[in-house]
């Protein structure tokens, strides 16, 4: 299969993702683009802020449109992690290659997990610890973005619905600003290492991803939202454990 093609394949599924989920696409973005597009990590770090920042920006739009972001709130979260994007971006430059692999294998399979925990499981925050709690949460979150290149929507999503409790769709809009916010951070931050990356693939990919996102919108309205997050879940752990595996070789 040629590289233009799995270029768009893995874009299309990236968008998807980011559009139903509101998040999770940088958490397929990287292992397509090493494992697939022969990215080095690094690179695909880079190259993946570069394509959630575009997509996460278009599904944004149309959350926007829908009524479904709450700007307030959403910035603030996203306010906290700025600082800590910046700095773990600046870091993980200076990181070993299997060091960051086994680091992104480890969060995308926590993130998994999190995803097939039954809704009823997560605890609720009080409302007393939620200025803290998402202080926190926005921080962590931030520094994730920075040092693996993912946008931290499937963080994101459940902690806005567990620590300032949004109704999921509130949470899904919201997230894309928090990693809309993020990711931009974090690239402020690696302006010499996207020199290097190789548009070639990473239009096409951006494209298809773009073109996901409104697809997946449309799918999160017509399919369980229980069933999308298991089967996503299920696919990041599968990926969680294959990059395990190869950092580990």
């Amino acid at each position: 299969m040629s590289e233009l093609v799995l270029a768009l394949v893995a874009g299309g599924t990236v968008g998807l993702a980011l559009g139903a989920l509101g998040g999770g696409g940088s958490v397929l973005a990287v292992p397509a683009l090493i494992y697939l597009l022969g990215f080095t990590p690094a690179a695909a770090t880079t190259a993946s802020l570069l394509i959630v920042v575009a997509t996460s920006l278009t599904a944004l739009y149309g959350h926007a449109r829908a009524g479904n972001v709450r700007w307030r709130a959403g910035a603030l979260f996203a306010a906290a992690g700025l600082l800590p994007a910046a700095a773990a971006g600046a870091f993980a430059v200076r990181l070993p290659q299997p060091l960051l692999t086994a680091a992104f294998a480890a969060v995308a399979a926590v993130a998994a997990v999190g995803m097939l925990r039954p809704a009823q499981d997560r605890p609720e925050a009080s409302q007393s610890a939620r200025p803290a709690r998402a202080t926190g949460a926005g921080a962590g979150l931030g520094a994730l973005t920075g040092l693996l290149g993912v946008g931290g929507g499937f963080l994101a999503v459940p902690a806005l619905v567990t620590v300032l409790a949004f109704e999921m769709q509130a949470a899904i809009g919201t997230s894309l600003l928090v990693i809309s916010v993020n990711s931009l951070a974090s690239l402020a931050t690696r302006g010499a290492t996207t020199a290097g990356v190789d548009w070639a693939v990473i239009a096409p990919f951006t494209g298809a991803a773009i073109l996901g996102a409104w697809d997946g919108k449309r799918l999160a309205a017509a399919v369980s939202g229980t069933l999308l997050r298991r089967t996503f879940a299920v696919v990041l752990l599968a990926v969680a454990a294959f990059m395990l595996a190869d950092a580990l070789v």
